[in-house]
């Protein structure tokens, strides 16, 4: 299968996705970036994002049972797929790659 590339935002979703192991659906995925991140997310870009991730195969879904905290509605759990675990995997060995060939390591008592 050919690879298909991530943005960054989508790449922060898939690997909140796999982080949350099984409990992945809309509002835990905007809590925790936003927790992990400082980013200001909006539910709207995260479902868009899942759209995409799972139109890509990069994730799946199917609908939990109803909760009462819910009022009885049921959400839309996210997981990952093997494809998109292996995208996961793929991206951390070019970043680490990358990471390893700096020729100083970034040093954060360094100030611009």
């Amino acid at each position: 299968m050919k690879r298909t590339y991530l943005g960054e935002f989508e790449e922060i979703v898939l690997l909140t996705v796999a982080v949350l192991e099984g409990q992945a659906y809309g509002v835990a995925l905007t809590h925790e970036i936003i927790e992990q991140t400082g980013r200001s997310v909006r539910l709207n870009q995260i479902h868009a994002a899942l759209q995409r991730l799972e139109d890509k195969g990069m994730v799946k879904s199917e609908m939990g049972e109803p909760t009462p905290e819910r009022g009885g509605r049921r959400k839309r759990l996210f997981t990952v797929t093997v494809y998109g675990q292996r995208t996961l995997q793929e991206i951390q060995e070019v970043r680490t790659t990358l990471w390893n060939r700096l020729p100083n390591p970034l040093n954060p008592a360094i100030s611009l």
